[in-house]
């Protein structure tokens, strides 16, 4: 492959990474701080393959020998196109099912008083971590709402879930949380939902891992949009 087709594939590729980077499609993969490294990043490949078109394409008395480079090796275009025209989508349900439940402990968090208001929107890590490790206390009294995709259970009984990251889509696992009474929650697997409900003092199991699982009591629940922010 000779370095005009390595220069394209440079541009291909910078290009995919501005394009995710200027818009909410790189939360899908990384954390909201890492934007300005993509950016940059970006910016570094556009200029290089740039550079080195201009150098390859400026005329010399020496160009010869480049009309025997194998076309080949342009195949490498490929998945960099795939990766600028067609954004993966976030983790979801298929991810839900094949990885346990994020353990929590009563180190990772203190329990102030949830914010005023009546349904109170809450993460589902937060709500797992004051449901199993505070017993519920910070909770009493209160309802949550809680948005999160549908995931299926041991018993095919729907669960709320979302993806939690540290850094990228690649350490992401995730949060479940079990519902229980309430309307049926009757959606396909990996349909986002809110869900408003007050705290079970039943806890499960998650299979994969043994974690445990915390409980809502449902009250009511509606479709909902994915959030720009698909993560917690």
């Amino acid at each position: 492959m000779n370095r005009r087709a390595q220069a394209v594939v440079l541009l291909l590729l910078g290009g995919a990474v501005l394009k995710a980077s200027l818009t909410d499609l790189y939360l899908r993969y990384v954390k909201e701080g890492l934007r300005p490294f993509l950016i940059a990043a970006g910016v570094v490949l556009v200029a290089t393959a740039v550079a080195t078109l201009i150098y390859e394409l400026r005329p010399r008395n020496d160009d010869h020998g480049h009309d025997h480079e194998p076309w080949v090796g342009w195949l490498l275009i490929l998945p960099v196109l795939g990766l600028l025209l067609v954004a993966p989508p976030a983790l979801g349900s298929f991810t839900a099912g094949q990885s346990g439940t994020v353990p929590v402990s009563a180190s990772d968090s203190e329990f102030p008083p949830l914010p005023a208001g009546d349904p109170v929107p809450i993460g589902l890590l937060d709500y797992a971590v004051r449901a199993l490790y505070d017993d519920g206390r910070s909770l009493a009294g209160r309802q949550v709402q809680l948005t999160g995709f549908v995931a299926t259970g041991e018993d095919g009984a729907p669960m709320l879930a979302r993806i939690v990251m540290s850094c990228c889509a690649a350490d992401g696992r995730p949060i479940k949380v079990g519902l229980t009474g309430g309307p049926l929650i009757d959606v396909p697997a990996g349909s986002w939902v809110q869900v408003t409900g007050r705290h079970s003092t039943r806890r499960g199991t998650d299979p994969v891992n043994d974690a445990d699982i915390a409980y809502l009591e449902v009250v009511q629940w509606q479709p909902a949009a994915e959030p720009k922010r698909p993560y917690e």
